[in-house]
């Protein structure tokens, strides 16, 4: 079985405990596992603390002393012949080679211990420096470090001089570069970010907006030519670069489009003049050359240029029953009486007169920022639906179009029903509802803040919704008193400001609908605020305990209100000996009446048919209270006072 490999195989006793005997009746007796003290004294005495040292005889020769010691029967002369035959005796005692490293340390410890006392102290011994003789005064020790320190500070200076000079060889030589970029790096970085094709021996660049969709018929054309201007001899400014565009004559300068709302109309003289004010140059970016700002500012002036284009075009061909006016750079709309909305081109050249001239006039008060960044994002959604209808795949079963428009035929739908299929809103009407709509929310702010600044009492509040829509926007009007907000919350409305009219929605569910008109937003407030005073008079009187008999939001008696109509309530204390009536109107303003006991009006006249005791107990006729004359910060608290003062004190 030589040529056969070796297989190991691993054996595992059968059992955990060593069998110590077996009896003759067959059974075992185990020996009983080592503790940790026992199993830790095995492992000590496994250590060996001579194996490295030096000492191996002395301590061999102190383990055979403890050996001795700790055995305290065995004779001198066994051990010296056992000596010869065996080098290594293990100890009786576990822990006794530990027991004579640590002695030897403690009596290496107290050697030093003793030889350091002896140097400290100086009582016993005394260290003294042996004499030498004196060198001669070349070879002087403070000379020679001198001579040293001076030699290696050489050395040192010449190896930063060195780095020195090859940093000034390497920063000039940046700078060098820096200063003559190559021309094609240049070029590199302007494809970077524009369109550039050679024609002939000339570079073209596209400005315009043709490959996101746009359509408008200006080319757009830059030409990129190479700097040279500079006098190489002379010292190179920091700002050059090899590169310059040339644009069209017609984009240079800044423009934006002026959009405004105007209440009067000027006259048709004033028309095509517009209140410039000059707008701050955009300033570079750190690290962007010259050229990109300045393509940056022509393409901006070119998608004006498209932006009010179009709208012109549309200006023009919409028919609407006040017709737009279009003059010059000026497009004048009147989406509500005695209002106007103007839409300029205002486009400043490079040149010394444009300046003179938009210094003349600044007025960037009316400007409707809103308006203007509007205004490019409906250009850009105009570009994407232009690209979308191009690039999109047309179906071929059926022309491409709105579902509805496919079925007008199976459907015989009529001439108006497919022009309503087909009408669109453009860039004009798009921009007109959202300027209705930005008049619209800001004359209501206007008004709510008025009334709240012109009526204390009561309080009107307004929580305007941070999430709008450019043509619909939503405010919450609470009408309260100071004092009362808990028990008086019963006008709460909802006010959704649209294009042309106002939707409310009170509390309990119904709806009116509002005009653009001013003063009718006001009547309606003026109306709420008159009928909340009467409705916190009846929730004052719940919680004060009095009886409401009639309560009316619309009285039919008494003098006609021009604003809305008076509302009426009438509440009896928790006896029943008083009554307060109270009349509460927009214009007329309160009224309060009191009635008292029969038995408490001394000027009642007495009378034949009422002899009996009895009737006295009723109400009598009725007495206004001078409610200016009453103490109290609001109506509310000037009620309750009332009411406080007419309840029985029940103690």
């Amino acid at each position: 079985m030589s040529g056969v490999r070796a297989v190991r195989i691993s054996i595992e006793s059968a059992c955990e405990k060593q069998v110590q005997e077996v009896g003759l009746d067959g059974t075992e007796t185990y020996l009983q596992p080592l503790s940790m003290s026992q199993n830790l004294a095995r492992l000590a005495q496994r250590i060996d603390f001579s194996q490295g040292s030096g000492s191996e005889e002395e301590e061999a020769a102190g383990a055979e002393g403890d050996a001795q010691d700790w055995a305290g029967a065995g004779s001198s002369a066994d051990q010296d012949d056992e000596e010869g035959l065996v080098k290594f005796q293990p100890s009786l005692w576990p822990w006794d080679s530990v027991r004579n490293n640590l002695r030897s340390a403690l009596t290496e410890m107290c050697v030093l211990y003793d030889v350091l006392s002896i140097v400290r102290d100086k009582k016993f011994m005394t260290l003294d420096p042996v004499s030498q003789d004196a060198l001669p005064p070349k070879q002087n020790p403070q000379t020679l470090q001198l001579i040293s320190k001076k030699k290696s500070l050489a050395g040192a200076a010449q190896i930063l001089l060195k780095g020195a000079e090859r940093l000034t060889k390497s920063v000039t030589e940046n700078q060098e570069n820096k200063l003559q970029r190559d021309f094609n790096s240049e070029l590199l970085r302007l494809r970077q970010h524009w369109k550039l094709r050679k024609v002939g021996d000339k570079i073209l660049g596209d400005l315009s907006y043709r490959s996101a969709g746009s359509l408008f018929p200006h080319h757009g054309t830059f030409e990129v030519i190479k700097n040279t201007d500079i006098d190489l001899d002379k010292k190179i400014p920091e700002d050059y670069c090899p590169l310059d565009v040339q644009i069209p004559s017609d984009l240079e300068g800044s423009a934006y489009i002026k959009v405004s709302i105007q209440k009067q109309a000027p006259d048709i003289g004033d028309l095509g003049t517009v209140n410039l004010f000059k707008r701050p140059l955009p300033k570079s970016k750190p690290g962007s050359p010259h050229w990109q700002t300045k393509l940056e500012a022509a393409q901006n002036v070119l998608l004006c240029k498209e932006i009010f284009a179009q709208l012109s075009r549309e200006a023009v061909q919409i028919k609407s029953q006040i017709p737009h006016i279009v003059v010059k750079n000026q497009i004048i709309s009147q989406p509500f009486p005695s209002l106007q909305l103007s839409i300029s081109l205002c486009h400043s050249s490079n040149d010394k007169k444009s300046q003179k001239s938009a210094t003349e006039k600044q007025s960037p008060e009316d400007h409707l920022y809103v308006l203007e960044h509007n205004l490019h994002l409906l250009i850009r959604e105009f570009h994407k639906q232009t690209l979308s209808s191009i690039m999109m795949p047309h179906p071929a079963s059926a022309p491409f179009g709105h579902k509805r428009m496919r079925l007008s035929g199976p459907q015989a739908f009529d001439k108006n029903e497919i022009n309503s299929l087909q009408s669109s809103e453009g860039l004009l009407e798009k921009i007109i509802k959202q300027a209705k709509h930005i008049f619209l929310r800001s004359r209501t702010a206007a008004t709510i803040d008025s009334l709240a600044s012109r009526i204390e009492d009561p309080q009107i509040q307004a929580h305007w919704s941070n999430i709008n829509d450019v043509y619909e926007s939503s405010v919450k009007v609470l009408i309260t008193s100071q004092g009362y907000e808990q028990i008086c919350k019963s006008i709460q409305l909802q006010l959704n400001i649209g294009v042309e009219q106002i939707r409310v929605v009170h509390r309990d569910g119904r709806v009116i609908m509002l005009s653009h008109q001013e003063q009718e937003l006001q009547d309606f407030l003026l109306s709420q605020m008159s009928q909340h005073q009467v409705h916190a008079v009846q929730q004052l009187a719940k919680v004060m305990g009095w009886q409401v008999l009639s309560f009316s939001n619309h009285v039919g008696l008494g003098p006609i209100e021009s604003i809305g109509n008076a509302s009426a309530i009438t509440v009896a204390s928790p006896s029943g000996d008083y009554a307060i009536s109270v009349r509460n109107g927009p214009e007329s303003g309160s009224k309060i009446m009191v009635q008292f006991p029969r038995n408490q009006c001394k000027d009642l006249p007495k009378s034949d048919v009422l002899q009996d005791s009895k009737w006295n107990h009723l109400r009598g006729p009725f007495k206004e209270v001078q409610w200016s004359k009453m103490e109290g910060r609001n109506f509310v608290y000037k009620m309750e006072l009332l009411m406080s003062a007419l309840s029985p004190c029940l103690l």
